[in-house]
């Protein structure tokens, strides 16, 4: 069988490293576009990218697939080499590029999606971020059959992972992507053989994983410490979650919470002490939560005790979202 590819960062990169590894043929890799990053803001190819010309796989890097969208005579280039690339399926996974139906429609078995949630639970950009930030037990992965709809296709296959208690976005990622790989892998061995079983996603239980904005990092302490240490995580590692002291933004990475109250307002410091790291009152101090974890601008993420040495917080400091 062989596989056209398309895909962005390193979610993408393992899927797509997993199928190298399995033996399948891939002829053609689609990618988003180099970006600007670092400080001095040179192009980087993306993790996809880099691990296809790695294997001497073309790559092709369009703006848009949409034949009526603002690039049309790109769009239309791209769907001419994919009817010209010889392949049976192709896999998508964190592309980041809506692929209409004229695409969806030109390879024989169609396209999967390695999507990172059960679906219909958080369909959409950020399953991963959303399934922490709302304090969800489990999440997992769906292989499904791609259509015009936003992660609405019928499920192929779906395993389940518990988000631990330490779990934040960056761990849970990592998991997630090894498991899409080895899913993927699974799916299309199955499909050597014959047809998978779809299944048609329910209509109860959908919800929506809108894209992370920059601006949801700023932490609001009048809400309880349990829903402020989720965000910490979800948010972990971007857009970085914090909170500003004495017009200072302060990156907080990781956090815990604390039983107890405090008739202190929210966001004042009750303690800042190396062992115990730094106590924020949250809620009007119906709730605590202790940072562990913190990062000043210009600096490393430090451990409480270590920020503290070089940044001194004192009680009775108040933090603002």
């Amino acid at each position: 069988m062989k596989v056209i590819f398309a895909g962005t960062p390193e979610f993408a990169a393992t899927a797509l490293h997993a199928i190298l590894d399995a033996g399948f043929e891939v002829p053609l890799v689609l990618t988003q576009p180099d970006r600007p990053a670092g400080r001095g803001m040179q192009l980087h190819a993306s993790a996809v990218k880099q691990l296809a010309l790695a294997h001497n796989i073309p790559v092709a890097q369009p703006i848009s697939l949409r034949l009526e969208g603002k690039y049309p005579q790109m769009a239309a280039e791209v769907h001419e080499l994919l009817r010209n690339t010889p392949h049976d399926i192709m896999v998508v996974a964190a592309y980041g590029l809506i692929l209409p139906l004229s695409c969806l429609q030109i390879p024989r078995l169609g396209c999967l999606n390695i999507h990172g949630s059960l679906l219909p639970r958080w369909r959409g950009a950020a399953p991963i971020h959303r399934a922490i930030e709302a304090g969800d037990a489990e999440t997992g992965i769906t292989i499904m059959q791609m259509e015009e709809g936003l992660d609405t296709g019928p499920m192929l296959l779906s395993r389940n992972m518990p988000i631990l208690e330490q779990d934040s976005t960056a761990t849970l990622h990592d998991k997630l992507a090894e498991l899409g790989g080895q899913m993927i892998v699974d799916a299309l061995q199955q499909l050597d053989a014959g047809p998978l079983v779809a299944t048609v996603q329910p209509e109860v239980g959908v919800t929506y994983a809108t894209k992370i904005s920059k601006e949801e990092a700023a932490l609001d302490f009048n809400l309880p410490a349990q829903v402020i240490a989720r965000k910490i995580r979800a948010f972990n590692p971007f857009p970085a979650a914090h909170g500003s002291i004495n017009n200072t933004v302060i990156k907080f990475w990781r956090a815990d919470v604390v039983d107890g109250k405090t008739e202190k307002a929210s966001g004042t410091i009750i303690e800042a002490s190396g062992q115990q790291g730094v106590l924020i009152a949250c809620d009007e101090g119906k709730s605590l939560l202790r940072v562990l974890e913190l990062q000043k601008p210009g600096g490393k993420r430090l451990t409480a005790q270590d920020f503290l040495q070089g940044f001194p917080l004192q009680t009775g400091q108040i933090f603002q979202g």
